[in-house]
């Protein structure tokens, strides 16, 4: 099985340090970026599966725009005030997921159901 890598975008550094300590259980390699040029350009160089990415530093053009250019990476967004219309639009750009900024659980949560199905298909 090729190992998974996970590259994340996210405006608060306490959660960025969070996830990054949560998902290294998961993830073979983990990259932080600080913009989507970054988020872009990592992605084109390095076996990318997953990016995880603060809605308050991508417009969702830019979600829809990643999962049209970038097929075989999934995208889970997260925004501190998630709510029921953002899942719906977020989803309708390609994510699979919007969570709460702070529910490192749910981030998770969603970034393993991707390394379960990436696992059943190996």
């Amino acid at each position: 099985m090729k190992p998974l890598g996970v590259v994340l975008l996210q405006s608060d550094p306490r959660i960025l340090r969070s996830l990054a300590a949560s998902l290294c259980h998961h993830f073979h390699t983990i990259h932080a970026v600080h913009n989507m040029s970054e988020l872009r350009e990592l992605m084109v160089k390095h076996t990318t599966q997953l990016a995880i990415i603060d809605m308050e530093m991508a417009c969702l053009s830019e979600i829809e725009r990643l999962h049209r250019e970038f097929t075989g990476v999934s995208i889970v967004c997260t925004h501190r005030l998630a709510d029921e219309e953002m899942w719906t639009a977020a989803l309708n750009a390609g994510a699979i997921d919007v969570c709460p900024s702070c529910d490192t659980v749910s981030i998770v949560a969603a970034a393993c159901s991707l390394t379960m199905q990436h696992s059943a298909a190996a």
